[in-house]
């Protein structure tokens, strides 16, 4: 999404100015061309050398070396966005009130490229009434302001005030300023999360999927255009997106009969939720007491979601399925591609370290109808979703 890309970075003084060195070598990496700014404050944070060595550009500093006074005009221009990560509360405050005293700050004043800052100071600072005036009236310029997170800050507090990581901070641009909106019309349905067999009204048979997967994905495609209907296990998720009808569900049962309901009229069905192979053939209406110290409890399998819709599938429709093996992989996610009528398996490792159920990060491998298998680091689950997104893409408009 970022190849070819001209990205402009501002660094203000800030003990975040460490993160730009990162953002950089990320923007880089994305196959961006990168050109950077320091303020002359920021230079006492992180070296010009260190950021032109990455970026492969000569870093600006100053507005009179080396002709840069009539780059102020040429950056702005040249650029296709300005970030401005870290904006520390100095910077801020000019760029609220016009001032312009620096190279970054004339660059920002003549630019034309869309602008987007990542604040970072101390939560005192953060939560002052002039920090967010100004952050409102910078707002109301047309620049994009970057949620700044909680954590550990420089004061050694913990609070609100913390610059953006560098992946958060691309992910935003990428989504802000360059994502096609490739999916507009399609309609989309995603499960997402666990299902609880129930045992008794207090126990019942689950998994430790968190749902987290299959949310990015939800995410993701309604981003992208798609009206998206996310069929929910047990979760502490929140869906804020209004293009995302979320459909919450405990059973496998009534995900099975979500799914049947809205699968004829979508374009793309993605499965992810970590549906329970197996349930009890009875479940108590009362609690059961503990009594002999041996218990059975007799299981029969569910209904198979992926294998049901394969057989409904249209050719206009993508069905992906899920695999999360620890052995045999790459046969199992064959099998199960074959025998399920699905277009894709995304196959997860439980022998790859942060992928699987809890995470935050994924690691997938993805086996295609066509032949194709594509192999993916260890990512975010927001990017590994794009990841996924992108061949779905690529199969609706092959």
């Amino acid at each position: 999404m970022l190849q070819g890309k001209k990205i402009l970075i501002g660094v203000s003084g800030s003990i975040a100015a460490y993160k730009s060195i990162l953002l950089t070598r990320l923007l880089i990496k994305a196959g961006a061309e990168v050109k950077i700014i320091l303020t002359p404050s920021a230079k006492d944070f992180v070296t010009p050398l260190s950021l032109s060595t990455i970026s492969k550009n000569p870093v600006l500093t100053d507005l009179s070396d080396e002709n840069s006074w009539a780059n102020h005009v040429m950056l702005g221009r040249w650029a296709d966005v300005m970030i401005i990560a870290p904006l520390s509360c100095n910077t801020l405050a000019k760029m609220a009130n016009g001032l312009c005293d620096n190279l970054l700050l004339a660059v920002y004043l003549s630019a034309t490229c869309p602008v987007a800052v990542a604040p970072a100071m101390d939560e005192d600072m953060w939560k002052h009434p002039s920090t967010k005036a100004n952050l409102q009236k910078i707002e109301t310029f047309g620049n994009k302001i970057i949620p700044v997170e909680k954590g550990e800050l420089a004061s050694g507090l913990f609070g609100d005030g913390r610059m953006a990581e560098p992946e958060t901070i691309i992910q935003f641009i990428e989504t802000i300023f360059f994502l096609k909106k490739d999916l507009e019309g399609k309609k989309a349905l995603v499960t997402a999360g666990p299902t609880y067999e129930a045992i008794d009204p207090v126990r019942f048979i689950g998994n430790h999927s968190s749902g987290k997967m299959g949310f990015a994905i939800a995410e993701e495609l309604a981003l992208r255009g798609a009206e998206v209907h996310l069929v929910a296990g047990p979760n502490s998720l929140q869906v804020d997106n209004p293009h995302i009808k979320a459909i919450s569900v405990e059973s496998a049962e009534e995900m099975y009969n979500a799914c049947n309901d809205v699968f004829k009229d979508v374009d793309i069905a993605i499965m992810s939720a970590a549906v329970a192979d197996y349930t009890p053939v009875e479940k108590s209406n009362e609690k059961i007491k503990k009594g002999k110290d041996v218990f059975t409890i007799e299981l029969v399998k569910t209904k198979d979601i992926l294998k049901t819709l394969g057989t409904q599938k249209k050719k206009s429709q993508v069905l992906v399925g899920f695999a999360l093996e620890k052995s045999n992989e790459k046969q199992y996610a064959l099998e199960k591609l074959k025998a399920k009528n699905a277009d894709m398996i995304v196959l997860n490792s439980l022998n790859d370290a942060g992928a699987g159920f809890g995470y935050n990060t994924n690691k997938i491998t993805i086996f295609e109808k066509n032949g194709n298998e594509l192999h993916y680091d260890t990512k975010p689950k927001q990017q590994v979703a794009k990841d996924i997104v992108d061949r779905i893409v690529n199969m609706l408009y092959a």
